[in-house]
């Protein structure tokens, strides 16, 4: 594997995981694959480039090749629907007429070079100037892979654009091969939607506004009914005869406002209260409540056991656990702490 390659003036550097000897001759193997999108992206971002700015005057600053979508960098701090439209019709029109794409060498002081598209040669060039030509369209400085017909780039979907850098817009954009492989992913997505809603495709966004909306509410009964079960429990424990000075209780459903409740309805001048909420073997929420001075010294014990960590103020520390596991310990530590405590 070739890890990656760079240019130090007219030399390509590759970087390979081990050395070669010196004249030792190897065999490359190109992942054409690979290398048919970078030619179908990079020659789709000229063409965006050339047509945007013919069209609309908006320059490039910059793009970005990535793996599933590109940016193109556009020197305005806006672009319409409208305008993005009539740019996706532009550039599809100019792959139907199947314009070439060439590459030639200028030499370095030649005056052509002036009237190229270019951002400037590194300091550090040397020998000829590569200009690549999309036929009556662009001429742009570049030492890039490109595909010799805008044929070959099938076709270009621009998807829309995001919020750039200071006064800049950025336009994401597929070409070629990736087109297609959106449309099959996208097939995919529509047809498991359409299993598991039960309805055609014209009606997946109205089918999932109605399940958020009943989430919402089942959310709401569900938080209300906890808020409930949290000021029984806490009632129940107040109401028996002799009051303990622990209270450990751990519930599967629950959140911090849960334990928050039942430690605010019984009271922690008194007694040590240690709550747990969530998985009941591996992660969760805790909370320990009581007197400042208990809590102070075993909140961070606590936390230690359970794998966990935490903050506390004023009687009262808790924090996520990874280890629910450990509970038991944890009621150990804090049964032995009770029972040396002077009454």
């Amino acid at each position: 594997p070739v890890l990656r390659v760079t240019r130090r003036g007219p030399e390509a550097l590759h970087f390979v995981p081990a050395a070669l000897e010196p004249g030792a001759e190897v065999l490359l193997s190109l992942d054409w694959e690979r290398r048919f999108d970078h030619m179908q992206q990079h020659s789709g971002q000229h063409l965006i480039t050339a047509i945007a700015e013919q069209m609309f005057g908006f320059k490039t600053t910059s793009w970005e090749l990535g793996r599933q979508r590109s940016l193109i960098e556009l020197d305005t701090p806006s672009v319409t629907a409208e305008q993005v439209e009539a740019l996706e019709r532009s550039v599809n029109e100019k792959i139907r007429d199947r314009v070439p794409v060439t590459v030639r060498e200028l030499e370095a002081d030649d005056p052509e070079i002036e009237t190229v598209r270019s951002r400037g040669l590194p300091d550090d060039h040397v020998g000829p100037v590569r200009i690549v030509d999309i036929e009556g369209i662009d001429s742009n400085m570049c030492c890039g892979t490109h595909v010799s017909n805008l044929s070959d780039l099938q076709v270009i979907k621009l998807l829309g654009t995001e919020k750039g850098k200071k006064n800049k817009t950025n336009l994401v954009f597929l070409a070629g091969n990736r087109v297609l492989k959106s449309i099959e992913q996208s097939h995919s997505t529509e047809k498991a939607l359409t299993s598991l809603l039960k309805n055609g495709p014209g009606e997946h966004v109205e089918a999932v506004r109605r399940l958020q909306s009943s989430v919402k509410l089942l959310q709401k009964n569900n938080l209300n009914l906890l808020r409930d079960i949290a000021v029984l429990i806490a009632r129940d424990f107040k109401s028996k005869p002799a009051p303990r000075q622990l209270f450990v209780l751990h519930r599967k459903e629950g959140d911090s406002e849960f334990m928050n409740i039942i430690a605010n309805e019984i009271g922690t001048e008194e007694t040590l209260l240690f709550l747990t909420v969530g998985d009941e073997k591996e992660a969760g929420l805790f909370l320990l409540a009581g007197p400042v001075e208990a809590v102070e010294n075993l909140g961070p014990r606590v936390a230690e056991l359970l794998g966990g960590k935490g903050a506390g103020k004023r009687g009262r520390f808790q924090g996520k656990a990874s280890k629910m596991s450990r509970r038991g310990e944890v009621q150990a530590l804090l049964e032995e702490f009770i029972s040396h405590r002077s009454p």
